[in-house]
């Protein structure tokens, strides 16, 4: 078990920074930036519906890698977690006196890296190899999951770096392993009665 050392040292008064901002921001950005970071995972959902329901047109193979997009980010989520019991970073929160827009988690509520981080770049990444612009619109919007999660207090600046590292790299391995075998993959379920979830007739 590895114990995180410093980090407020690491970009602690960044972070004390973002948060003061965040307090004397206007109430209807906070609330926006406060909902998106609370709620906005579920837009990568969003995403990786609409990326199926379009590959369904291009036929089975891209449809398996549609499919795969959900995996290779509870894969991700996965590294992120056990990233998280190795490190075992108190939240900036209760290291340091701040007030923050969001709730401090309760202690064993690990921040190094960052789960929302990680699964917003995986979902991005992973969309990527399904649709470019799909990936792009993730991409942006995970961008702004991590930024949001420093605004509204819970983590790091270095938390949320970390976590989009994590997301990218462990999405990227899974979907470039798969490739190789879309066709393969494809053949097998077309042949059973998943079929419809792969092509549209």
């Amino acid at each position: 078990m590895i114990i995180a050392f410093g980090a407020t040292s690491v970009d602690g008064p960044a972070y004390t920074d973002v948060v003061d901002l965040a307090r004397h921001a206007p109430a209807w950005l906070d609330d926006t930036v406060s909902a998106y970071s609370t709620y906005g995972l579920a837009l990568f959902a969003v995403l990786m519906a609409v990326g199926w329901w379009h590959a369904r047109r291009r036929g089975a193979a891209a449809s398996v890698a549609a499919l795969a997009v959900p995996f290779a980010v509870v894969a991700a989520f996965g590294v992120d977690a056990a990233l998280k019991l190795l490190v075992r970073e108190d939240r900036p929160c209760r290291s340091l006196r701040v007030t923050t827009l969001e709730a401090c988690p309760a202690p064993g509520d690990w921040s190094f890296p960052s789960n929302h981080a990680a699964v917003a770049a995986a979902a991005a990444v992973a969309l990527l190899f399904v649709s470019r612009r799909l990936g792009a619109v993730a991409g942006l919007s995970a961008v702004a999951m991590a930024l949001s999660r420093v605004w509204v207090g819970a983590h790091y600046p270095h938390d949320v770096l970390a976590g989009i590292v994590v997301g990218a790299v462990a999405a990227l391995l899974f979907m470039s392993a798969l490739r190789g075998r879309l066709e393969a993959a494809a053949l097998r379920l077309s042949a059973t009665r998943l079929r419809p979830l792969l092509v549209t007739s």
